[in-house]
C-alpha cells in the first residue's frame, strides 16, 4: 500500500515578555482645568440642543443631574467672545492645587454684551489678578472682533 513519511520540526519559542515602548517625554501631567471642560460641556449641551436630541436647558438639567441654575451659568460660557473661548481652552493643564481660573471667574466677562468690553475685562482680570499665565492671553492684541447681535 502507502509508505509513510516521517517528518520532523522544532521551533524556538521565547518566553520573555516584551520590554514596554517608552511614553513620549512630552507628554503633559496633570489634568484638563474644569473650566475648560465646562466649556466644552457647554458646546455640546448647546449642540445637542440645536440638533433637537434635547428640548431645553431645563431638559439637559435633568438628564446631567444638575439644576437648571447650573446648566445656566455653565452654558453662559458661550456668550464670551471666540478668542477667550480659545484661550480658555488652551490652558495648560493644572499640575498640582487648584485651578488658576474658574467659571465664577468669568460670570462678569459674560455678562458683558460687548465682545471688546469682555476682551477688556479678560486682559484686566489676567493682568491684575495674575490667574493666568500670559501665554494664554488674546491673539490679535488683546481685541476681540466684533459684538453679539
Amino acid at each position: 500500500m502507502g509508505s509513510r513519511v516521517a517528518a520532523t520540526s522544532s521551533y524556538t519559542v521565547e518566553f520573555r515578555r516584551p520590554r514596554p515602548t517608552p511614553v513620549a517625554a512630552q507628554q503633559p501631567t496633570g489634568r484638563i482645568p474644569r473650566v475648560a471642560r465646562l466649556l466644552a460641556l457647554a458646546h455640546r449641551i448647546d449642540g445637542m440642543i440645536r440638533s433637537g436630541e434635547l428640548r431645553d436647558l431645563a431638559h439637559a438639567a435633568r438628564l446631567c443631574g444638575l439644576t437648571r441654575a447650573r446648566v445656566t451659568q455653565v452654558c453662559n460660557l458661550l456668550l464670551l467672545c471666540p478668542e477667550i473661548q480659545e484661550a480658555i481652552l488652551d490652558l495648560p493643564p493644572v499640575v498640582e492645587g487648584r485651578d488658576p481660573l474658574t467659571e465664577r471667574h468669568l460670570r462678569a466677562i459674560a455678562a458683558e454684551a460687548e465682545w471688546t468690553a469682555q476682551a477688556g475685562l479678560w486682559t484686566t482680570m489676567r493682568a491684575e489678578g495674575g490667574l493666568l499665565p500670559r501665554a494664554s492671553s488674546l491673539r490679535g492684541g488683546g481685541k476681540c472682533r466684533g459684538n453679539i447681535a
